[in-house]
């Protein structure tokens, strides 16, 4: 294997595009705060190349990465896993482990009648998690119905389209961010809003664990974000 940088262990982040992630500013300050000399670095990869980088990661020591649109549901066919989308590996001696942690979120909250809103790599994430939730996309069943739901995830790309209309009472977990329509809505008529820099942050903090073996610092992730601490 190559070393880089000494003994700088190296994580990125495997998308296209990946220039608007915030992942990287959070995870390096997750880093600092711990004094772990690691460095995640963006790695900006077209379905094209997905392949080649994914055998680069074990190439270029690697000690991981994270996996997001529109890679999620290949990427899990070029690892070792079991689950249909993977958005963090995990590499040790040249093998490459798929996880996911996109619905690292989800504990503590109502989900006896779940939605979810969306058909890729997110979406089939929290329906693996959730597999009694209803689903709904633009490419199968539209609009979504989701008055008697207690739980809406909204795991598409959508931002200017208020999606669905939530009421009080219910939860919306929203994976954009900044916030867009649905979750403004939602928010005005005092539905509960977990918004996707908390989303970001809770994925981040389970896979920033996954690679290192140490209790993720969330107060100063959140921070890296913009978030209350």
């Amino acid at each position: 294997m190559i070393e880089i940088l000494g003994t700088t262990r190296l994580v990125g982040l495997l998308g296209w595009p990946v220039e608007h992630s915030l992942s990287p500013r959070m995870q390096n300050s997750a880093f600092a705060a711990l004094d772990l000399d690691w460095a995640y670095v963006p790695l900006p990869t077209s379905p094209e190349s997905l392949e080649e980088a994914m055998r680069g990661l074990v190439a270029l020591g690697f000690a991981g990465a994270n996996v997001t649109a529109p890679h999620k549901l290949a990427v899990a066919a070029l690892c070792e896993t079991d689950l249909p989308s993977v958005n963090t590996v995990v590499v040790r001696e040249g093998r490459v482990k798929g996880f996911s942690t996109d619905t690292a979120v989800l504990p503590g909250l109502p989900c006896e009648r779940p939605v979810v809103l969306g058909d890729g790599g997110s979406a089939t994430a929290f329906m693996q998690a959730l597999p009694h939730a209803r689903s709904y996309s633009r490419r199968g069943e539209w609009p979504p119905v989701v008055g008697d739901a207690d739980l809406v995830v909204n795991a598409t790309a959508a931002r200017d389209d208020v999606l669905a209309e939530l009421d009080p009472g219910q939860t919306l977990i929203e994976l954009p961010y900044p916030e867009t329509a649905t979750a403004t809505a939602a928010r005005r008529a005092g539905a509960t809003v977990v918004n996707g820099l908390d989303v970001l942050v809770a994925q981040g903090a389970a896979s920033f664990e996954l690679w290192t073996g140490r209790r993720a610092p969330i107060e100063a992730m959140r921070a890296a974000v913009g978030l209350p601490v």
